[in-house]
């Protein structure tokens, strides 16, 4: 079988012809086909964000009663989550002062339109707490998620022993939803030739120039971020080989870039993290945790550069105290891009917070599929990057692990690895007494 990167170039490519060959030659039955097999496959991937959000997390906290030092641990992953973000969310400021992405593209507030929904800080705050444990599910609330998935974990840890059957549990669901998971991350290729299809045959190759320097400006950003903050990063603040890393993350990078989704790619982000050396009790929480909160291509280079976008187009000025803002709304927000393709939710709530037209949205939706597969990349990238650089600074990084790290290959890592031991535990990660 080719390797799957072979294989998404190849989805890659059949899917742009094909997308071509309908919109030139008005190939309906082409079209809808392409729209229907890339819909296809992001509802796959939605069908398992609920329950997988909710048992990695829950059972992620329960996995914690193995590390000595897990308050401490969970403390700095969140700190190094903010630091990460607040270094995007400038990158991508100073990328949209320097190159002004909303002058010259011809577009006026006429083309754009208000979004079917938004976010709201009174949503955000508000809407944390469900009114039931049924609707989060329905409607695929992943904030809500998290948060009865956090309650259930720690309170299975206050139970003790008597919660042991419950964990049991836990673990054996969230192990088959990764099966099945796994199962669909398989369809990547065939998901990626009708999402890049539907996506050329709707918009065509024209749409490009209208946001040639705003899909430029995100893509340099995330490249910033990706080749240049994160390789300093591990370097100088973990000491380790910044390619080794790339190396051992490429399978989890090709696939957030077709996938879209961060949730999608956790199974894979998870076995990254540990080929890598970092403790399977410690890693097994920080990348569910980082999977719904941080994103450093959705919710910070984006909605900075949006946030720009949108003002020029709409005659609207941004003074200093705008540009905090949106490094405010960036670096707290995050968790309501909730690892699923796409950042409307995100993108509207800075807006709204800047006072600028919610019509700005409808200005992005168009080219959103194009941009949204370097942010995914981006951030999945900085949810292994973090784990990584805390594990190093507390010592309990396994060096020898991350030194002999390697890629592997997708469509065999469910069934050859599945079963493989975490990696030895080294000092400073003992079980909890």
């Amino acid at each position: 079988m080719p390797p799957f990167w072979a294989q998404i170039l190849l989805g890659l490519a059949l899917g742009a012809l094909s997308g071509w060959i309908a919109r030139e030659w008005n190939v309906d039955w082409l079209g809808r086909t392409l729209q229907e097999i890339g819909e296809t496959f992001v509802q796959l991937l939605k069908l398992a964000v609920g329950p997988l959000v909710f048992f990695a997390i829950a059972v992620s906290i329960t996995n914690l009663r193995d590390v000595s030092n897990a308050a401490r641990l969970a403390g700095r992953t969140l700190l190094w989550f903010l630091a990460t973000s607040l270094i995007a969310v400038a990158i991508g400021l100073a990328i949209g002062l320097l190159t002004d992405p909303g002058s010259g593209t011809g577009l006026t507030p006429a083309d754009g339109a208000p979004p079917e929904g938004k976010g709201s800080w009174l949503d955000f705050l508000t809407g944390i707490v469900p009114t039931d444990v049924v609707t989060p599910f329905t409607q695929l609330n992943v904030l809500q998620i998290v948060f009865l998935a956090a309650v259930t974990g720690v309170a299975a840890l206050r139970l003790g022993d008597r919660a042991t059957p419950l964990i049991t549990f836990g673990g054996t669901a969230l192990a088959l939803l990764q099966k099945a998971l796994w199962w669909v991350i398989r369809l990547a290729p065939l998901g990626t030739l009708g999402l890049i299809g539907h996506s050329v045959d709707e918009y065509g190759w024209d749409l490009l120039g209208d946001y040639a320097t705003f899909t430029a400006d995100v893509y340099i950003g995330c490249a910033l971020v990706l080749f240049g903050v994160y390789p300093l990063l591990l370097r100088f603040a973990a000491g380790v080989d910044p390619l080794r890393f790339f190396r051992a993350a490429w399978p989890a990078l090709q696939l957030a870039f077709v996938s879209r989704s961060s949730v999608g790619t956790l199974p894979v982000t998870q076995k990254v993290t540990e080929r890598l050396g970092v403790p399977r009790e410690y890693g097994s929480f920080a990348v569910p945790f980082g999977a719904t909160t941080k994103m450093d291509g959705c919710a910070a280079i984006y909605p900075a550069l949006a946030a720009i976008f949108v003002a020029e187009i709409f005659g609207v000025g941004l003074g200093p105290r705008d540009y905090l803002l949106i490094a405010f709304v960036s670096v707290i927000g995050s968790a309501a891009t909730a690892g699923l393709t796409g950042a409307t939710v995100m993108t509207t709530l800075t807006l709204s917070t800047l006072g600028l037209p919610l019509e700005g949205v409808g200005l992005l939706l168009a080219i959103d599929p194009i941009l949204d597969m370097v942010r995914t990349a981006t951030n999945v990238a900085g949810q292994a990057v973090v784990p990584v650089i805390v594990a190093a600074r507390e010592k309990i990084l396994d060096r020898e692990a991350y030194d002999r790290a390697t890629s592997f290959e997708i469509h065999d890592a469910d069934d050859s690895e599945e079963g493989d031991a975490a990696p030895a535990r080294p000092a400073g990660v003992t079980a909890a007494a």
